[in-house]
């Protein structure tokens, strides 16, 4: 991460350390400050700052829309993580296996509250206008949450339902970051639009990265159990792509890993399977196509080069990470 990028996001933790929660019931807020310390790219947050830098020359006109994302995002990894029944998270014990599973939900709808809270610092249009924005895209997060788990019964999940799942579930909240910031820069309709479709492919691009790095990242690296959505036979790009690819043999060998119960052998057995098919060189493949779709959106946002370089640079940064 560039000088530039790296103060967006020691702005985004300084917020987020001086957040005032109450004390009492320590059961309630204690998660809440634990999961927020536990660290993060920050990346929806420092996208919806670099959003009014642009638009308006301040980037802390977005503190409030910055910190909103950024809780809510937070409030929805507490929960997808009970949903997942998943043991870390950024390296360290999720909050339901390091208190249970009641404090993990009610610590989670603690924090959508919070998040809502941040937004009451904009006034009149400007506000609704973030309101609107902020409730569509969180019924969308939840609706790609619900498709989500819909995957996990049925075996006939295509690839582009499994796109759309993913622009619902993770891309939208990354063009919304943008989109709120411009809305507090003053951007006008058009760029506001296309600054958010370039965020919505870049998240895209971004969770097919992430389900790649589950099964060919290194678990000190990304900070999440290796082979995690293997194990959980979750239908991931990968999956998906395995199946389309493969043949009858190669079909009737997945099915039979998938029902090994033994972790490290499923994984293992899978991943033989990947590696035959090449799906690998697929999934990358289809990363650099919705970035390259990103990119192209941010080239048409009515911008000089110059003020635009931030984002592009955080683009690069997303799609370089460690593999």
């Amino acid at each position: 991460m560039n000088n530039e990028l790296l103060a967006y996001k020691n702005y985004i933790e300084s917020q987020l350390n001086s957040l005032e929660l109450p004390e009492k019931p320590n059961q309630l807020y204690h998660p809440l400050r634990y999961f927020l310390q536990i660290g993060g790219k920050r990346m929806r947050p420092i996208l919806a700052l670099i959003s009014s830098q642009l638009f308006s020359g301040d980037f802390q006109k977005a503190r409030g829309a910055a910190m909103s994302v950024e809780l809510f995002h937070n409030f929805s990894l507490i929960h997808d993580d009970i949903m997942d029944n998943a043991p870390l998270r950024r390296g360290q014990e999720t909050v339901h296996e390091k208190w249970n599973l009641n404090v993990g939900i009610l610590s989670g709808d603690g924090l959508l509250i919070e998040a809502y809270k941040q937004l009451e610092e904009y006034d009149g249009d400007t506000f609704k206008k973030l309101l609107v924005l902020f409730n569509k895209t969180a019924i969308e997060v939840c609706e790609g949450q619900q498709y989500d788990m819909d995957f996990e019964t049925r075996d006939d999940v295509s690839i582009e339902e499994y796109i759309e799942m993913i622009r619902l579930k993770t891309a939208v909240l990354l063009g919304c970051s943008l989109k709120m910031g411009a809305i507090v820069g003053g951007a006008d309709e058009d760029n506001a639009n296309k600054i958010y479709e370039f965020g919505v492919n870049l998240g895209v691009a971004f969770q097919i990265q992430d389900d790649y790095l589950d099964s060919f990242g290194e678990g000190e690296k990304i900070g999440k159990q290796v082979g995690g959505d293997i194990i959980a036979a979750k239908k991931t790009y990968l999956l998906l792509s395995a199946y389309e690819d493969g043949n009858k043999k190669q079909i009737e060998r997945l099915n039979d890993a998938l029902s090994i119960e033994n972790k490290e052998e499923k994984v293992k057995r899978v991943l033989d399977i990947f590696n035959e098919l090449n799906i690998a060189e697929k999934t990358r493949r289809k990363m650099k196509e919705h970035h390259d779709v990103a990119i192209s959106n941010l080239d048409n946002i009515s911008l000089d080069q110059a003020t635009k370089k931030p984002l592009y640079s955080l683009a690069d940064f997303l799609f370089g990470r460690e593999h």
